[in-house]
């Protein structure tokens, strides 16, 4: 076989048949080791993805990302607008995150953390598997005339696939726009909550395309990680690998046979028998390399390690491991590159908490008006401010007042001199600054307020007051 006809699978996806058409998968049922492990990975994931929207720390959700009212809470922690460069921070922190993790494991996010995988092969696959039954009756089925047998189990899969959906469609919503409306739009009924609902149903059918056609495509076709992942990884990164060194050997891989020396016959450890094909999900030959369409689910490590306990031969012929590994017996190394995005990873992660130890619960706003200058109050000079105070917090303010803390002089707040902002509200208003000329600088002097809650200080705010260039 000629190395353009060894190539020829990087040509066309594990999905597309010769003909240019979809070819369904039919993954065989995982089992082994690394199964049991990423059960209980994706049990945790799955719990935290589906409770996450309806903890509360402090008041606070704990995951939010409601973009309509622009209200954000990562871990409890509440993000506003004028945050936003922390928000920013956050993000960069998990791109250079799974960056670094893929640069040294691979694509192991997708196999193991990523929703679209979970939900697929732990969720619905399984629920596939208990009607429809493993590969070889799931192939089956599909070719089988629609009779009462098929139509039973499909519109039981398809309507199971549709409440699941519309649930996973709730959660969304629940991050999206808050778990206190989601149950109050529920209290109060489709009738009064329509162009929700229609929203609801547009995310229930999306979910349900996902999970009963499109599938695996999604990892192939529709997530840009998998093309980035191309440019990530190298020869010494950590990924599911073939050893193909003992694998092929000198006469290249073959099936058992009866009574012979295999060690003799210069056949490698493979013996051919396509089942680490068969469990893939997304339908690829590991053996061919690495390819754009692995997903490091690690499922044929755990069906090659059954075959080779059956026939007597050491576990590890498909394993994590670095190319550099396999074929130089290469112990892995922290490469360069690796300690480059491990600095930048300690650098944002340093900023981001130092920035969330600066960040305030309350953060005034307070501006001269546009337009106009100072005006003489009896002995004092007099300027007028706007100001917008932001509760960010899930607490009411019931008693806030401004008093101003450099140089001496009087505030006078437009209405009432103590208000209160509601949690997680805002309040903007009018105030006037009077300064005696004496203790101003010039024309233009730095000046500071503060603001109170009772007789605590919750924020602190500089701004320019104006006053005559002479006073003689």
């Amino acid at each position: 076989m000629s190395k353009m006809q060894d190539d020829g699978f990087r040509d066309s996806i594990g999905t597309i048949n010769e003909d240019g058409k979809r070819q369904w998968v039919f993954p065989k049922k995982p089992s082994g080791k690394f199964y049991k492990y990423r059960k209980i990975v994706s049990w945790t994931l799955l719990a935290f993805l589906v409770l996450a929207p309806f903890i509360k720390v402090n008041g606070n959700q704990f995951l939010l990302f409601n973009v309509v009212e622009r209200k954000f809470n990562i871990f409890g922690f509440p993000f506003w607008p004028q945050d936003f460069h922390l928000f920013v921070i956050s993000m960069l922190i998990g791109v250079v995150f799974v960056a670094l993790f893929t640069v040294v494991f691979g694509r192991i996010f997708c196999g193991w953390i990523c929703p679209q995988t979970i939900f697929m092969e732990m969720v619905f696959r399984r629920i596939e598997y208990w009607i429809d039954g493993d590969r070889g009756a799931q192939m089956k089925l599909d070719k089988q005339e629609w009779n009462a047998e098929k139509i039973r189990k499909r519109v039981l899969k398809w309507f199971i696939f549709f409440v699941i959906s519309f649930g996973i469609a709730n959660v969304f919503l629940a991050y999206l726009s808050g778990s206190d409306k989601l149950f109050q739009m529920i209290e109060e009924g489709p009738k009064d909550n329509l162009g929700t609902l229609i929203a609801l149903l547009i995310f229930t059918a999306v979910f349900y395309f996902i999970y009963v056609w499109f599938r695996e495509q999604v990892c192939i076709i529709a997530c840009p990680y998998g093309r980035l992942q191309g440019a990530l990884l190298d020869d010494k990164s950590i990924i599911v690998a073939y050893d193909h060194v003992r694998g092929e050997k000198e006469a290249g891989r073959g099936r058992m046979v009866k009574n012979e020396e295999r060690a003799l016959s210069g056949k490698g450890d493979c013996i051919d028998c396509k089942l680490c094909v068969h469990v893939c999900p997304t339908g690829i030959d590991i053996r061919n390399g690495t390819q754009l369409e692995c997903i490091n689910c690690t499922a044929c490590i755990d069906e090659c390690n059954t075959v080779m306990d059956k026939v007597g031969l050491p576990q590890g012929l498909i394993r994590y491991a670095s190319e550099d590994e396999i074929t130089k017996k290469a112990k892995f190394v922290f490469t360069p590159r690796m300690k480059g995005y491990t600095a930048v990873l300690v650098i944002l992660i340093g900023v981001f908490i130092g920035m969330l130890f600066l960040r305030n619960d309350i953060e005034a706003t307070v501006l001269r008006l546009p337009g106009q200058l100072f005006e003489h109050k009896g002995e004092n000079i007099s300027n007028v401010f706007t100001y917008k105070i932001v509760n960010k917090t899930a607490k009411d303010f019931n008693d806030v007042y401004f008093k101003l803390a450099d140089p001496k002089g009087k505030v006078i707040t437009v209405g009432a001199p103590h208000f209160k902002i509601p949690k997680e509200g805002m309040v903007a208003g009018t105030l006037f600054v009077e300064i005696n000329p004496a203790l101003l600088e010039g024309d233009k002097t730095r000046i500071t307020l503060e603001v109170y809650n009772g007789e605590k200080l919750i924020e602190t705010e500089s701004t320019n007051f104006l006053g005559p260039r002479s006073f003689n």
